[in-house]
């Protein structure tokens, strides 16, 4: 992992077309935005995580009984 310090208004860029801002500071929390063509997906690693299980589940032999039986 790559850790660097950013102050507000400062940015980094990633790929070259990536571009993450820092926003805000508060307390312990930081508020980011982030510049990314629309092909380029951005999920907060909960939702992301929570996606990869629900495919996993979906394509699971259970799953796909479940598929058949609506079918």
């Amino acid at each position: 992992m790559l850790a660097l310090t950013r102050k507000k208004g400062e940015s980094l860029v990633i790929n070259n077309n990536v571009e993450i801002t820092v926003l805000e500071v508060r307390g312990e929390q930081v508020k980011i935005g982030i510049s990314a063509p629309k092909e380029v997906p951005i999920y907060r690693k909960e939702v992301y995580t929570q996606i990869q299980d629900e495919n996993t589940a979906a394509s699971s032999v259970e799953g796909l009984e479940a598929l058949k039986n609506l079918l």
